[in-house]
């Protein structure tokens, strides 16, 4: 099944990925969601700057990307937010749990 998105969301903090993950599940935009540290190398004003990020990897149907992207941009603590879509295939069975546990 291609109903399903992985949306791939940066943040400066564990605690900042947190309450974005529960607003988006209070909300029921977001069925799940996984929070992980990595370290980030990026440009910045002409150097190459190296940081730890939050990364809120939040599952979710298509119909509701716009919704999580625009909340993620409006409270985004980054001057550029990222906010990725990843299209996915999976099974069938965690297609239907996802859709009955969001609203659309």
């Amino acid at each position: 099944m291609e109903d399903m998105i992985l949306i791939y969301i940066t943040n400066p903090s564990k605690d900042r990925a947190d309450e974005l993950a529960k607003h988006l599940l209070t909300r029921r935009l977001i069925a799940s969601a996984s929070v992980f540290e990595l370290n980030n190398m990026y440009w910045s004003d002409g150097f190459i700057e190296k940081d730890n990020e939050f990364i809120l990897l939040a599952k979710t149907v298509q119909e509701n990307f716009v919704a999580v992207k625009k909340f993620a941009e409006d409270t985004s603590d980054y001057q550029v937010p990222c906010v990725i879509k990843i299209p996915v295939t999976c099974n069938g069975q965690y297609v239907q749990w996802l859709r009955s546990e969001i609203k659309i």
